[in-house]
């Protein structure tokens, strides 16, 4: 009988981030990036980036395998803040967030198969009041080049707190994760963790 903690995983993203984060969960796995179409822009982040997750999830072709997928994105006011497209995108979207507060969406896909599940969790992110000079050096270090929003969690250069899950903000809201896939395995494989 096999059991679900044999399962072979996959991570459907290239992000360096990701992978360190689902390494907490599981020591080992694949990965595998696929162009999924993603939506930039919806009514709800919480639907956008579960919609995104899911994209990812069913664009990788690994059978037999969990795949995880995840999207996040940072909101404030009505407005989605994404990557920057380069390092001026990088400094308005930072003017903008300055010493205010907005949040954070990941949405994760969990897929085996033909089954599917997906969720989301919200952190909220209050941004220090940023000089011009702080601004050009952060941009300057190539950091928030390829982070939604323009920052990094971890930099604490440009970051006066959080609340909610501090991995959700890196892009995969590790506990949660751990929990879901969990229960997402059990009902495949059973509660005893074995194929029915």
């Amino acid at each position: 009988m096999k059991s679900y903690n044999d399962v072979k995983v996959v991570l459907a993203s290239g992000s360096p981030r990701r992978k360190e984060l689902l390494r907490e969960i599981f020591p080992e796995f694949t990965i595998s990036v696929n162009d999924a179409p993603e939506k930039k822009i919806g009514r709800f982040p919480s639907k956008l980036v579960t919609d995104n997750a899911r994209k990812k999830a069913m664009a990788s072709d690994a059978l037999d395998a969990l795949v995880v997928a995840a999207d996040t994105v940072v909101f404030m006011d009505g407005r989605y803040f994404l990557k920057p497209k380069d390092e001026n995108d990088a400094t308005e979207m930072l003017k903008t967030l300055s010493n205010r507060t907005h949040f954070v969406y990941t949405g994760v896909a969990l897929r085996f198969n033909d089954k599917i599940t997906t969720f989301y969790v919200v952190s909220k992110v209050k941004m220090k009041n940023l000089s011009s000079d702080t601004i050009k050096e952060y941009v300057a270090t190539g950091s928030p080049l390829d982070k939604a929003g323009s920052y990094g969690i971890q930099d604490d250069v440009v970051v006066a707190g959080y609340s909610g899950s501090f991995s959700n903000i890196m892009g995969l809201p590790v506990e949660e994760t751990a929990v879901r896939i969990d229960e997402f395995l059990r009902s495949i494989y059973g509660t005893h963790g074995t194929c029915r």
